[in-house]
């Protein structure tokens, strides 16, 4: 039996037209016609004026920050409840991570502990210099609640979009929201350039802030003059190629893992103890990974779960363990209940893989059944 893995690319025949014809156009670079035409595309999807094609969604995230205005000696709200990357690029620009609880419908950030936070900060006149929220495993975080507390006292947000491309949140796409928005094209993500990301703006000068900084900040001469420093974080024109292929498909990409999140749910609807992550009833997923999580009354733990999984060849993984949890960032303020904590105690995400087989997937359940039905 081959392996299953959790989120597997998904490659289809766009792709390997789409990456034929840039090599025949001799575009090997990080500059070309497809990386055009790949950043018009993902910002239409996005519901934003302008998209900036970088290496990766941490690139996104850095830029994001450095157009924001954070920069050494402030402070950035972030989800506790994330992938390390949103916490790493607030250490880039000098500024240091104030992590919040999660939700524990959404397991997004809490709009509540997030309000307490600027409250007190207000009082000590210490507010954040942003909010980074992430949306997390194919849904948004709520928006309303974030966008009207940020607003209140002008902090601005960064969205961590990188697992939700072509999620909503009521009628706007995910990454719409606040003044900068993140998608990253990560092998496992619902769509995938091999690797690479995307920073959305809201106005043309950003972006073309964006585009100058991750081009090393090279001025306007004919020789190399450089008054700042900068980076190199373009995305190149193959693999824009490689995403734009990607891109085409995507609601059917979407419609697949719908299908195979029903069909854990269904297949689990009558083992106790065993529960789902649910979409936000104020949003669409893109049902990027399935989760579910095990109540302390079952008698077999996550871990076990997974290793089980992992002995007949089929790869699960915890939900993210928390940022306040790992020794990089056990110094770091944290505004804490606990809800991030037992959800990654409890947590496991599921093969998802939108390029699964009906019988992959069959063979997922009946290893999990095997384990869960006593």
């Amino acid at each position: 039996m081959s392996r299953i893995y959790l989120s597997a690319p998904d490659v289809r025949d766009a792709e390997r037209t789409q990456v034929l014809e840039a090599i025949e156009s001799n575009w090997v670079a990080p500059a070309g016609p497809a990386l055009d035409a790949f950043e018009r595309e993902v910002a239409a999807v996005s519901g934003v004026p302008e998209a900036v094609g970088l290496s990766s969604g941490t690139a996104a995230l850095h830029l994001a920050l450095i157009l924001a205005g954070v920069g050494s000696g402030d402070e950035v709200l972030v989800p506790t409840f994330t992938f390390v990357a949103t916490a790493n690029a607030v250490g880039y620009v000098g500024a240091t991570p104030v992590f919040t609880d999660s939700d524990p419908r959404s397991w997004c950030v809490s709009p509540e502990l997030v309000a307490e936070e600027l409250h007190e900060r207000a009082r000590r006149g210490r507010l954040p210099a942003a909010l980074i929220t992430v949306d997390l495993y194919g849904h948004c975080a709520d928006y309303d609640q974030l966008v009207t507390v940020c607003a209140e006292y002008e902090v601005p947000i960064i969205e961590d979009a990188a697992e939700a491309l072509g999620a909503g949140y009521r009628d706007r796409p995910a990454g719409s929201f606040g003044a900068f928005g993140v998608i990253s094209f990560n092998g496992n993500k619902i769509i995938t350039a091999s690797s690479g990301g995307m920073l959305l703006c809201h106005d043309e000068a950003s972006a073309a802030r964006a585009r100058k900084l991750s081009t090393q900040a090279r001025e306007a001469a004919p020789h190399y003059e450089h008054l700042e420093a900068g980076f190199n974080y373009r995305l190149s024109n193959l693999l824009a190629a490689f995403g734009r292929g990607q891109l085409q498909t995507l609601p059917e990409r979407i419609e697949r893992r719908r299908q195979i999140n029903n069909r854990y749910r269904s297949a689990l609807a009558d083992v106790p103890g065993v529960t789902f992550l649910d979409p936000p009833g104020y949003g669409t997923s893109n049902y990027w990974l399935t989760c579910l999580t095990l109540d302390p009354s079952v008698t077999i733990d996550r871990e076990t779960v997974r290793q089980g999984l992992e002995a007949t060849d089929i790869e699960s993984r915890p939900t993210w363990k928390p940022m306040h949890l790992q020794p990089l960032f056990a110094a770091a303020p944290a505004r804490i209940d606990g809800t991030a904590a037992r959800i990654f105690e409890r947590g496991l995400c599921l093969p998802s893989g939108s390029g699964m087989s009906d019988g992959d997937l069959d063979r997922v359940i009946e290893a999990l059944q095997g384990q869960l039905v006593k």
